[in-house]
């Protein structure tokens, strides 16, 4: 237990020095409850308008997946949304990747995750008052070794309730790519799309501190066959 503990605190400490040079909107720390997992994901986000659209990304981080002492799994996206006019229709260009490493026995193995570029539209909906608001994105989508072309659906949402005291929110993403599960033996199959959503529910004990839980929906993702419920609980802080 006194392992586990200074690893959440030198995460947690990881995670604010990296939020104070990036001027990160949020911070959060999850423990991962889902089935064959049981370890830590920081993640690092920010949200920035500026006169031209916005530009957002994350960078998620697990730790101790795997068998791996330390960090087993970096991962990244970066969006900009580009609108030079009066209109919730923005232009939307986005680049996902990561990599990742495990241990069988006593080697050390690494792997990458292909890297994709996505490009559309995207349609952005708020309340006045910001309580609540919805984007919606369709987008082509290269996968770096795996697809030329490709697409992807995705949907983000937020929701402000109770006094601010409750929030929900999170995104949805559809897209087409091949997975095969099995290869080499008679029970191989691939599929040919990938879901994965990731709502959030946060008690928000002031402008600055939340705590709540994440649930990863996913099919087909990861490396999981079909229909999977991941569920996490987490804290953030914002800044």
């Amino acid at each position: 237990m006194l392992k586990q503990m200074k690893r959440v605190l030198l995460a947690l400490t990881f995670m604010l020095v990296i939020g104070n040079a990036v001027q990160a909107q949020d911070i959060q720390l999850h423990y991962d409850m889902g089935k064959g997992r049981g370890y830590f994901t920081s993640t690092v986000e920010m949200f920035k308008p500026d006169s031209w659209g916005n530009t957002f990304f994350f960078i998620d981080m697990d730790y101790g997946g795997g068998g791996v002492e330390g960090i087993s799994l970096a991962y990244w996206e970066i969006a900009r949304a580009i609108k030079f006019w009066k209109s919730p229709v923005a232009l939307h260009a986005e680049y996902n990747g990561g990599m990742g490493q495990f241990f069988t026995g006593d080697i050390s193995q690494a792997y990458s995750i292909n890297s994709a570029w996505l490009g559309g539209l995207e349609y952005s909906w708020n309340a006045k008052d910001f309580s609540r608001g919805l984007t919606l994105e369709a987008m082509y989508k290269y996968i770096r070794g795996k697809h030329n072309v490709s697409f992807q659906f995705t949907s983000i949402w937020y929701l402000n309730f109770a006094n601010n005291r409750l929030s929900f929110s999170g995104f949805a993403d559809l897209w087409r790519e091949d997975m095969i599960f099995n290869p080499g033996t008679n029970d191989e199959i691939t599929t040919k799309m990938v879901f994965l959503a990731e709502p959030q529910f946060w008690y928000n004990f002031n402008k600055n501190f939340a705590m709540g839980s994440e649930v990863e929906l996913n099919v087909n993702f990861g490396g999981l066959k079909g229909f999977n419920v991941m569920p996490t609980i987490g804290a953030k802080v914002t800044f």
